[in-house]
């Protein structure tokens, strides 16, 4: 996988990593504290990764910064009642890399494609993802599971949600962060090919649908 070109970090888009990442949700794992916090933890790890990717055009940084965000997080939840048992931490561990490695590849893409205001690609990405998933976990019953089966934060939501929980490996979840990852690596290593963006949104939906029907 080829990284995204060498950019000056944008010191604007790694605030708005922060507060996306950390910030924000950290106040809705506490605000909202009768409801589930795997939401708030995936958008954490979106937040933090994919804007973080994009404002500093650094992969791996993106996805040391999911990681980062979703170990406070975790923190944060613990605090408001939390627990996850040690046998459920390598399926936690599993969906962690997964996730943060497809989230800041997401952002790198951004820093290619949109530099240097990738970031604000990436921000207005995770506002849109985070309303959905906002309106979701407020009114159930609002949208139907076909929209929420295209979001990539949702996917990562309900691995997380089964890994703290039982322990168990959402693999229609996984299958679908690793391979959306893998399209949009291809489109990062063959860009400028326009091609690509084809294959990459093609790979989106198909993956969509076996996590509709299977997950």
């Amino acid at each position: 996988m080829v990284p995204p070109a060498s950019q000056p970090p944008s010191q604007a888009g790694l605030a708005a990593a922060g507060i996306a990442g950390i910030a924000l949700p950290a106040a809705g794992v506490v605000w909202l504290t009768s409801a589930p916090p795997a939401p708030m933890l995936a958008l954490g790890m979106m937040g933090a990764g994919m804007i973080g990717a994009a404002a500093l055009g650094r992969l791996r940084a993106g996805v040391v910064l999911a990681l980062a965000a979703l170990v406070v997080l975790i923190g944060v939840a613990s605090v408001t009642g939390l627990r996850v048992s040690a046998a459920h931490l390598p399926a936690l561990a599993c969906v962690a890399a997964v996730g943060a490695v497809s989230f800041a590849v997401r952002g790198a893409l951004f820093a290619r494609s949109a530099a240097p205001r990738g970031w604000w690609a990436a921000l207005a990405v995770v506002a849109g993802e985070a309303a959905v998933l906002a309106t979701a976990a407020l009114r159930p019953d609002a949208l139907p599971s076909a929209v929420l089966a295209l979001l990539p934060a949702q996917w990562a939501s309900t691995a997380l949600a089964a890994a703290m929980a039982r322990g168990a490996v959402a693999v229609p979840q996984l299958i679908a962060l690793a391979g959306t990852a893998a399209a949009t690596g291809l489109v990062i290593a063959q860009w400028p090919r326009r091609w690509t963006y084809g294959v990459m949104f093609s790979v989106w939906i198909g993956l969509s649908a076996q996590v509709w029907r299977y997950g």
